[in-house]
């Protein structure tokens, strides 16, 4: 069980790994994109790609998470439910769900790629600290970092945004 666990971790390490790497080349692609007011075809397909290892990458976090909450909660029953898993679920959800309504156009370009992005370095930033051993925190603790993490991408993205509009 512990050899399953530990895969099961390194899985989840990589998915979240591959992620914010995405993440990070799907967000700059947008700008360049979005840079001359048009996406050409040669974008949309780079874009394309990211996206489908965005996708890939999401499933693997979900898998192996989903198998890792199973195997723990058999195990510690309720207790496993601490504030850190909470919040990886929370990211999980908002990763799957905003990825959802970006694609069906509803979400509005200055809020979901910054959701992303936020949404996936918050996630390694808790990989990270989990790692440290520093997952002791509350869902309160975790909720103010991550509404700082998205106020910090929002601002980030529709600055950059607006920068490459007025430079048009």
């Amino acid at each position: 069980m512990n050899t399953l666990i530990i895969l099961l971790a390194i899985l989840q390490s990589m998915g979240v790994s591959l992620g914010v790497g995405s993440s990070t080349l799907a967000i700059t692609n947008f700008f360049v994109a979005i840079s001359d007011g048009k996406i050409d075809e040669g974008e949309r397909r780079m874009m394309g790609i990211v996206y489908i290892v965005l996708r890939v990458a999401m499933g693997i976090i979900l898998l192996t998470t989903l198998a890792l909450s199973a195997i723990q909660y058999t195990q510690f029953g309720p207790a496993y439910f601490s504030p850190f898993v909470i919040g990886f679920w929370v990211l999980i959800v908002v990763l799957f769900v905003n990825a959802v309504l970006m694609t069906k156009h509803i979400m509005p370009s200055n809020i979901g790629p910054a959701l992303q992005a936020s949404s996936w370095y918050t996630m390694g930033i808790m990989l990270a600290l989990s790692s440290l051993g520093l997952y002791g925190f509350s869902l309160l603790a975790f909720s103010v970092g991550y509404a700082v993490m998205i106020t910090l991408a929002v601002s980030l993205v529709n600055a950059i945004m607006f920068l490459l509009k007025a430079g048009r």
